[in-house]
């Protein structure tokens, strides 16, 4: 085991789960997570120089280590979450190790920047894409290519939809919610908003108004389970599209998906349950695109001050209540899973996720071995910065 796992704490008595706390502390608390995650996960990839990847369990086993198992879209994630930390306080480590990650993940993949999947190239798409523009980073031949890959895999037979993967019958919200997002931020706003205007029409639950998983075409059969980072997905698209065209349907698209998720994905005010294994990113998706609604869904009418309002005080009470009950291990944080609930502590021995039928990736028995937590932790850490900073 690489780390010992004692001694460790309850930090519940550390402040009320929603306590009021500045930039300030937000950004300590950020900068806390990051070093938990560079201490227990990040490791040179196959002992290469310059290089840098996620080990996906902590304590990790020996296939892990060795990165046997990896997960494409968990590292896009994992540079995302360097790049917030970068845009919130640059420095040179920072910059380098974006770099590095993006490096080791084009290194790990075997086959190139790309695989069949579509909505794992969206993720890492997303990802670069901020690491250029917000860090410089050198990864522009990368965009090209992934940028290809989205835009050349649109199936125009499906009315603006994405499938799954290569030759897949499924067309579903976290595909082409995100490649919707990437395409938008490389100027491709007409593919990005008949994506929008797609998912809209097609998956929008009419019963609760938030938006389904996906569906399997020609034969129209729906798959109806809700997932937080599908909303998550939807809510920055439509934000984003709102501030790049103006037009209001984009707007009121927000208000309506906004107002759903805090009646049915909210407990007082805390993005509820918690993910496992590929899900335990999906409160952390959520919560990165209520940041950005936050801070960018555009106007100035009472109800887009509301929704902004609104977006902001899910982001800092999730965040107030996952830090109330984190794990410190080795005066490090530990992500509960579920924001709401102790989190537990890891052992070498938990059992450790795998990928099932169907390229999900199944918990570990004790969740918060998995990265996909942790980074999720992380990423709730540094969006309560950003609206804090903004003076949301």
């Amino acid at each position: 085991m690489e780390h010992e796992a004692t001694p460790y704490r309850s930090a519940s008595s550390s402040g009320g789960p929603h306590a009021v706390e500045s930039s300030t502390v937000w950004s300590e608390r950020a900068d806390m997570a990051e070093s938990a995650m560079i201490s227990r996960h990040l490791r040179a990839l196959w002992a290469l120089p310059g290089t840098e990847l996620g080990v996906v369990g902590w304590p990790a086993t020996r296939r892990e280590r060795f990165f046997g198992s990896w997960h494409y879209w968990w590292q896009a994630h994992l540079i995302d979450c360097a790049t917030d930390a970068a845009n919130r306080m640059p420095t040179a480590t920072r910059r380098k190790r974006i770099a590095a990650l993006a490096r080791s993940h084009r290194i790990r993949n075997l086959t190139g920047w790309t695989n069949r999947y579509f909505d794992d190239i969206a993720w890492l798409t997303i990802a670069l894409e901020r690491a250029e523009r917000t860090q410089g980073t050198n990864v522009r031949n990368a965009l090209v290519l992934l940028e290809k890959a989205l835009h050349s895999g649109w199936v125009s037979r499906s009315d603006g939809g994405l499938p799954w993967r290569v030759g897949s019958d499924y067309y579903n919200t976290p595909t082409n919610g995100p490649a919707a997002i990437a395409l938008l931020r490389l100027g491709r706003i007409q593919r990005a908003q008949q994506m929008a205007d797609w998912l809209d029409a097609t998956l929008r639950d009419p019963e609760t108004g938030l938006m389904l998983d996906g569906i399997h075409l020609p034969s129209g059969a729906i798959e109806r389970p809700i997932f937080t980072y599908c909303q998550g997905v939807v809510l920055g698209l439509e934000t984003e599209l709102a501030v790049q065209t103006g037009e209001i349907r984009h707007v009121d698209r927000v208000h309506r998906l906004l107002g759903a998720v805090e009646e049915h994905l909210t407990v007082s005010g805390v993005v509820h349950g918690g993910g496992v294994g590929d899900s335990g990113l999906f409160n952390g998706i959520l919560i990165r695109y209520l940041a950005l609604v936050a801070m960018m869904l555009p106007g100035r009418d009472r109800q887009q001050a509301a929704d902004r309002r609104m977006a902001a005080a899910i982001v800092r009470a999730s965040a107030a209540s996952a830090w109330a009950n984190r794990l410190e291990v080795e005066g490090e944080p530990l992500f509960g899973h579920d924001w709401n609930k102790p989190a537990q502590l890891p052992s070498f021995v938990a059992r450790v996720g795998h990928i099932a039928p169907g390229r999900a990736v199944t918990s570990s028995r004790v969740p918060e071995r998995d990265l996909s937590v942790q980074l999720s932790g992380w990423l709730l850490m540094e969006a309560a910065h950003q609206v804090s900073a903004a003076g949301l």
